[in-house]
């Protein structure tokens, strides 16, 4: 059965927003440049890349330009703008349209999460959990410390 609604050009799926993050990194670029600040993450045919940037280029979310024999690809949208629109669609989806409400559940999910390793967020989040409450803090100190 035919999907009844369209997804806003905004709704980036995985893929392309991989390319778009590339895009934005580099300014402008061209496939080959394009594949390449993506391979140390994900390692993607030619054509692959080459797809998904006509996809983009579909959705007037990137300008190409031939040159020679390639094209140069341009972001039309900024990561501001796409970011803007994800947390917007998030807020709308899951929180009734409440940016307090998502604000609460961010808040609550980072007092309550345990640190990840190799995650430098959440160690800048358990040190402004820290910082915040002074019980907390007093309980974390090392008593062979003082």
């Amino acid at each position: 059965m035919p999907r009844k609604t369209r997804n806003h050009p905004l709704d980036l799926p995985p893929l392309e927003l991989d390319c778009m993050r590339a895009l934005w990194a580099l300014g402008e670029g061209t496939v080959h440049e394009i594949r390449a600040r993506l391979m140390p993450e994900r390692a993607l045919a030619y054509t692959t890349v080459t797809t998904v940037m006509d996809y983009l280029s579909k959705k007037d979310l990137v300008a190409r330009q031939k040159r020679g024999r390639a094209f140069v690809y341009r972001p039309q949208v900024s990561e501001q703008t796409a970011r803007e629109h994800a947390v917007g669609r998030l807020t709308r989806n899951f929180f009734q349209s409440s940016p307090e409400r998502l604000r609460a559940y961010v808040l609550a999910d980072a007092r309550s999460a345990p640190p990840l390793p190799g995650n430098g967020s959440s160690s800048a989040v358990a040190e402004n959990r820290q910082a915040s409450d002074p019980a907390e803090r007093a309980e974390s100190i090392d008593p062979s410390l003082l």
